[in-house]
């Protein structure tokens, strides 16, 4: 029997075992109860080859189900979508987030919501959510594979107001140990995984999301490379050893 590929996420080894076809293509689910947005998000994601919509779920009891069958790497998530069809009330989104990222380690969250409170931003981002577009955002829309891309390779994403919002009461420019910590691991482990950071440092992975995120954040870069450069340049994280020349031979 061949071995798989690896790093396959759980969800993924499982489909390779079960001898379904794997995909390059970032595989994208959405969360909306209101279809004439679930339409034009797939109306901005059609045709793009390197993206597929997997899954598109009305009730917030469907989520977890639809992506234990069609796993995904993004998931677009607006903040109040009814529980089922016999419950009306919005999903507790602010459990549902880390609960997912348990499960789906590699999972990158992305609200698009109407609302533009600063609370709302704050709570869903600590929850482990990377990135919070508000839907009258248009420009954001009309580049939302771009963003969806951006995310799948481990960046985040605000609307401007949203990261207006979001940074406004942030103290200071310094980051804290623990973000500074963990920028330091993914410097010296460039290619280390959500779950594996989060087993280095000892906490869960929507933790390491509100970590990075935030570092993110108050560095004002959207993505790791970015932040691990800027956290070298400003002498918070150990920087790359100098090169050493070569002496010719004579």
């Amino acid at each position: 029997m061949k071995n798989p590929p690896d790093g396959l996420t759980p969800a993924k080894l499982a489909m390779y075992n079960e001898g379904q076809i794997m995909s390059d293509k970032i595989r994208v689910a959405i969360l909306d109860d209101h279809q004439s947005i679930v339409d034009g998000y797939l109306f901005r994601l059609s045709g793009i080859s390197g993206i597929e919509v997997v899954a598109t779920i009305s009730y917030a009891d469907e989520l977890e189900p639809t992506l234990r069958d069609h796993p995904a790497d993004v998931l677009l998530l607006d903040v109040s979508v009814p529980s089922s069809p016999k419950n009306p009330n919005p999903y507790p989104i602010l459990h549902t987030i880390p609960q997912l990222l348990q499960l789906y380690p590699e999972l990158r969250v992305l609200i698009i919501s109407m609302f533009a409170e600063r609370g709302l931003i704050r709570a869903v981002m600590e929850a482990g959510a990377s990135g919070y577009v508000i839907k009258d955002d248009q420009a954001t829309i009309r580049n939302l594979a771009s963003v969806i891309v951006s995310l799948a390779e481990g960046g985040i994403y605000f609307s401007p107001r949203a990261g207006e919002l979001y940074r406004k009461h942030q103290t200071g420019n310094l980051l804290s140990p623990r973000q500074l910590e963990a920028l330091s691991l993914c410097s010296a482990f460039p290619d280390i995984k959500t779950a594996a950071l989060a087993n280095k440092m000892g906490v869960m992975n929507s933790t390491i999301r509100n970590l990075l995120s935030e570092a993110y954040a108050r560095l004002g870069v959207q993505t790791r490379a970015a932040a691990i450069a800027k956290a070298k340049q400003m002498g918070w994280i150990t920087s790359d050893p100098p090169t050493v020349p070569t002496i010719p031979r004579r």
